[in-house]
């Protein structure tokens, strides 16, 4: 696996980065020797933030953990990475999506799944082209998270979405 380490508002120094390498290196068995890590390291007040990309064809494999302690935030995401491989495992192979980054031993491997992914419910509405900002109010009047609209700007199909502190985020395809 190939690490690339950067950071946030703190220098990664050579034992953060010898903890990175060694925990997620960890995760070796389950992906080919040239499978790309992106890991950035960041501090903001106490939290010790530490966020895990691996991306591949067809998926991205990601994780995200704070603590009060990068070395336990280190520790967190190994284990939910793990975790996640483990269970999405069937349906990345059933779809033959991003097979090629995985070691043959981990794909022969059977794992008990946790948990199906069941659709249960399905919403159609009215999309009426907004401007993101109204989309933002609109999402808060309802009391959702998220809210699916048309860009007045742009006429394609964006999300908006609630992120932490109060915040909100846009998701614009890219085409």
């Amino acid at each position: 696996m190939k690490f690339i380490i950067s950071g946030k508002n703190l220098t990664v120094s050579e034992g953060l980065k010898t903890a990175v390498e060694d925990k997620l290196g960890k995760l070796e068995r389950y992906f080919t020797p040239d499978t790309e890590v992106v890991v950035t390291l960041s501090v903001e007040k106490e939290r010790q933030k530490i966020e895990v990309t691996i991306p591949m064809k067809g998926n991205i494999i990601r994780s995200e953990q704070v603590s009060n302690d990068m070395y336990v935030s280190i520790d967190l995401v190994e284990e939910v990475i793990e975790r996640q491989l483990r269970k999405y495992k069937n349906k990345i192979v059933d779809r033959q999506q991003a097979a090629g980054n995985f070691q043959k031993e981990y794909l022969d491997r059977e794992y008990e799944e946790d948990e199906e992914v069941k659709i249960i419910r399905t919403k159609k509405f009215d999309i009426k082209p907004m401007y993101p900002e109204d989309a933002c109010v609109q999402m808060e009047l309802l009391g959702h998270n998220f809210f699916v609209f048309v860009n007045a700007e742009t006429d394609q199909v964006n999300v908006v979405y609630k992120r932490k502190g109060n915040t909100y985020g846009l998701i614009e395809p890219e085409v």
